[in-house]
C-alpha cells in the first residue's frame, strides 16, 4: 500500500504525482495495462499520449444537490475515456477527437479559477487516463491558494492500487457502478474484468474517506457517493450491484439512483439499448435499492429531479454521467 502516514498533503501530491509519471513510461495505471509510452507522447487504448486533454471546465449545477449547492461544482471535463460505451452520452469527447491539450499549468489555472468564481469544490469529471497529469496540476494549484474539496468523478474502471495513490488527496469519490455483470461490462463498454476492479477500487474508495459528511448548509466535505445508471432490460445488473454495496462496503453508502438513461451514440446498433428505461423498470431498481436497506442517496421523481433522501434538499438538473 501507498504510505502516507505522517504526510502533509503537499507532500502526498509530490510523492503520487513522482510515481504516478513513472509509471506512464509504460503506461500501467488503468486495467487496460497499455504498456505504451506516454512520457514520449505513444497513446494507448484512451488515445491520451503526455498531455491531458479538456473539453471545457465551468461551475456545473447539474450534480447531486450536496456537491452543485448553490454556487456550483468547480467541474473539468476531460476528452477521451478508458471506457468504450456503446450509449456514452458526452461520445463527442469521450470518444471522438474532441479537447484541447493542456499543460499541468493550464490545469492548475482552471482550477484555481473555479475556486475564485465561488464553487464549492473541484470537480474533475473522467479523471482515470490522466491522474498523473491532474497531481501535478495539484500540485502547482495547492502551492498557489487552492483549499477546496477535491472531487474524484470516475466510471468506476480503476486499479485498486491507483486509488491507494489518492489517499489524503482526493476528498470525495464519485464512482460509477455501471455494471453488476462482466459480461454485460464487455459487450457494452469494452470493460473486461469490470466488477473486479470496480468493487475492489471502491472498498479503497471508502477506506479512505468513508461515508458522506456535509456542512451546516448541505455541502459535501468529504465521502463517497456511488452513481447507478438503471439501463433497460436490467442491463445494469442492479441486483448483484445493490448487494454488493450493502454486504460488502456499507449499508450507510449514499447511492444515486440514476434513471435519465436515453440512446445515445450506437445504442441503436443494439435492440435492448434502442429504447428509453421504462418507469416501472426504474421503480423496480428502486425496490431492490431498498431492499438491501440502502436509503442514503437520491431517487429520481422524474426526468429533471431528484429526491434527496434524508434531506429537505430536492432539485438537481438533468445530467448523465459521463
Amino acid at each position: 500500500m501507498f504510505k502516507h502516514k505522517n504526510l502533509d498533503k503537499k507532500s502526498l501530491i509530490d510523492k503520487a504525482c513522482r510515481h504516478a509519471y513513472r509509471l506512464l513510461g509504460s503506461c500501467s495505471i488503468c486495467p487496460r495495462i497499455c504498456k505504451v509510452n506516454r512520457c514520449k507522447d505513444q497513446k494507448g487504448f484512451c488515445k491520451t499520449g503526455l498531455s491531458a486533454l479538456v473539453h471545457s471546465y465551468l461551475p456545473h449545477y447539474g450534480e447531486e444537490p450536496p456537491i452543485s449547492g448553490d454556487r456550483g461544482s468547480g467541474t473539468v471535463f476531460f476528452s477521451r475515456c478508458n471506457l468504450q460505451c456503446v450509449y456514452c452520452q458526452n461520445y463527442k469527447f469521450s470518444q471522438n477527437e474532441s479537447g484541447k491539450p493542456v499543460t499541468p499549468g493550464d490545469l492548475a489555472e482552471f482550477m484555481l479559477k473555479l475556486q475564485t468564481l465561488g464553487c464549492h469544490n473541484i470537480n474533475l469529471v473522467t479523471p482515470t487516463h490522466v491522474m498523473p497529469q491532474i497531481l501535478m496540476a495539484l500540485n502547482i494549484a495547492v502551492d498557489n491558494g487552492l483549499n477546496i474539496p477535491i472531487i474524484y468523478n470516475t466510471s468506476g474502471y480503476e486499479l485498486p492500487e491507483m486509488i491507494e495513490l489518492l489517499d489524503g488527496i482526493i476528498d470525495i469519490y464519485l464512482t460509477d457502478m455501471r455494471y453488476g455483470d462482466d459480461s454485460q461490462a464487455s459487450k457494452y463498454s469494452n470493460a473486461r474484468n469490470y466488477t473486479h476492479y470496480n468493487r475492489e477500487s471502491l472498498k479503497e474508495m471508502f477506506r479512505q474517506v468513508g461515508n458522506v459528511e456535509l456542512d451546516s448548509a448541505g455541502i459535501i466535505k468529504k465521502g463517497v457517493i456511488v452513481r447507478h445508471l438503471v439501463l433497460p432490460d436490467n442491463i445494469s445488473g442492479t441486483e448483484e450491484v445493490m448487494r454488493f454495496i450493502s454486504k460488502d462496503v456499507s449499508s450507510e453508502l449514499f447511492v444515486s439512483l440514476m434513471s435519465q438513461y436515453t440512446p445515445c451514440y450506437k445504442a441503436n446498433e443494439y435492440v435492448e439499448l434502442s429504447k428509453g428505461l421504462s418507469p416501472e423498470e426504474y421503480v423496480y431498481a428502486e425496490e431492490i435499492m431498498h431492499k438491501y436497506g440502502l436509503h442514503n442517496g437520491w431517487i429520481q421523481e422524474n426526468s429533471s429531479s431528484q429526491e434527496f433522501l434524508g434531506t429537505n434538499i430536492e432539485s438537481i438538473d438533468n445530467g448523465q454521467s459521463k
